[in-house]
C-alpha cells in the first residue's frame, strides 16, 4: 500500500463542510469584512478549496477551515472585541501554512476582485 492508498480526508465530513460554507460564508462575509484583516486568506482559501483542480485533501482542510469561520459559534465568539476572529485567524492561517502551495495566484486574483467589488470599487 502506498500512501496513495490512504484516505487523509472524511468524506462526510467534507461534505458537512461544504453545505456549512454554501449557507453561511456570502453572508457572513460582508457583515465581518471591515473586522478581518485576513480577508484576504480567507477568500484565496475559499476560491482554492472550490477550484475543481484543487486535490481533495486540499480542499477538505481549507474548507474545514472555512467553513470554522463561518460558525456561529467556535472558541471564541466573534462579537467578542480584538479576540473574537483571533482563534478563526488561526485556523485559517495553520491551513495556509500547510497546503499554501496550493493556492494559486488565480485564486488570490479572485480574492483581490471579490475585495475590491465588496468595498465597492470593482
Amino acid at each position: 500500500m502506498t500512501g496513495r492508498d490512504i484516505t487523509i480526508y472524511d468524506p462526510a465530513k467534507l461534505a458537512r463542510d461544504e453545505k456549512r460554507v454554501e449557507r453561511g460564508f456570502w453572508r457572513k462575509l460582508p457583515r465581518v469584512l471591515p473586522r478581518i484583516p485576513f480577508a484576504d486568506d480567507l477568500l484565496a482559501a475559499y476560491y482554492c478549496a472550490r477550484d475543481g483542480a484543487t486535490p481533495t485533501y486540499v480542499k477538505a482542510l481549507l474548507m474545514g477551515a472555512v467553513a470554522y469561520f463561518v460558525l456561529p459559534t467556535d472558541l471564541l465568539p466573534d462579537f467578542i472585541a480584538v479576540l473574537g476572529f483571533s482563534d478563526d485567524a488561526s485556523v485559517l492561517l495553520t491551513a495556509v501554512t500547510t497546503v499554501g502551495g496550493h493556492i494559486k495566484d488565480r485564486h488570490r486574483d479572485q480574492a483581490r476582485a471579490t475585495l475590491a467589488r465588496l468595498a465597492g470599487r470593482g
